[in-house]
């Protein structure tokens, strides 16, 4: 079994896909240069919840995005989700049904769109040339146009307000808690903490600290060979340092890059389950609930 263990996927070659993993990743929506085959990815239903696909006024463009949320009236907490470098394929929509669940409006933007689907191709490279068109300043204006769209919905309290992002948008997550304050806390699954060269025009966020307007959690793997642990540390000093003493850092020993993608064979379904349970009851912590 190949594990994925960079920060940003898998380079080209480092999956070997066959036929059968290939066709069960594009039937089900998965992002195919991760998919196992061996992978029970999870699914979560719909009942009670409104789900589906929103489009998402910018400057330039609507970009599309996926919007799932209780059906229940009234306002509910919202959790804005950055997804890795595959885009918004099935796992994401599902963490949004997840979260919806949960209790919260979650909005998954496609940061991508302009460039192209990621999702559906196998070489790496071509699926980093997309998302590195993706620049931070789009980045940052479609996350703000994001938050515009969301405080819109008669059914979302921007009052309440969350982020999290995994692998490409795990970094993400921490820019976007030091860029807007709107958000009252983060949780960043696995993403860069220094500035990463296939990304060269992103800040990296552990220069971003002392901007941070809100705590964040980190959830990292132990046996990540993309982001060292002395990252890790790193970052915990920073946080220290800057006296961001509600922000927290947790490190599952034994996982890898890519542990909560339920579809990877990097998948660890201890470390996810705790990581998930941690991220609801920072939210919860710290006013998104």
């Amino acid at each position: 079994m190949v594990n994925l263990t960079r920060p940003d996927g898998n380079w080209a070659g480092d999956l070997d896909l066959s036929r059968r993993s290939l066709a069960l990743a594009l039937a089900g929506g998965y992002a195919v240069a991760a998919f196992s085959a061996e992978a029970k990815p999870i699914t979560t239903g719909a009942d009670g919840l409104v789900v589906g696909p929103v489009e998402i006024p910018t400057a330039d463009v609507k970009i599309p995005g996926y919007l799932a949320r209780p059906a229940a009236k009234g306002r509910h907490p919202v959790v804005l989700v950055y997804s890795e470098v595959f885009g918004v394929h099935e796992w994401v929509r599902d963490i949004c049904r997840r979260l919806a669940h949960a209790g919260y409006v979650a909005l998954a933007p496609d940061f991508f769109a302009r460039h192209g689907d990621p999702s559906k191709l196998t070489d790496f490279q071509q699926i980093i040339k997309i998302v590195a068109q993706a620049s931070d300043e789009q980045v940052t204006a479609d996350t703000a146009a994001s938050l515009k769209f969301l405080k819109a919905q008669a059914f979302a309290d921007p009052a309440r307000l969350g982020v999290t992002g995994f692998c490409w948008g795990g970094a993400k997550t921490w820019l976007a808690v030091a860029r807007f304050a709107d958000f009252k806390a983060g949780a960043a699954w696995y993403g860069s903490l220094r500035a990463n060269p296939r990304f060269p025009a992103a800040p990296a966020p552990l220069d971003l600290v002392k901007q941070l307007h809100a705590p964040v959690l980190g959830l990292y793997g132990g046996k990540d060979q993309g982001i060292p642990l002395a990252d890790v540390e790193a970052m915990r000093a920073a946080l220290k340092a800057a006296g961001q003493a509600q922000s927290e850092i947790v490190v599952f020993p034994e996982a890898q890059h890519g542990f909560a993608a339920d579809y990877r064979p990097s998948y660890d379904p201890a470390a996810a389950a705790d990581g998930w349970k941690r991220m609801l009851a920072f939210f919860a912590r710290h006013g998104v609930k």
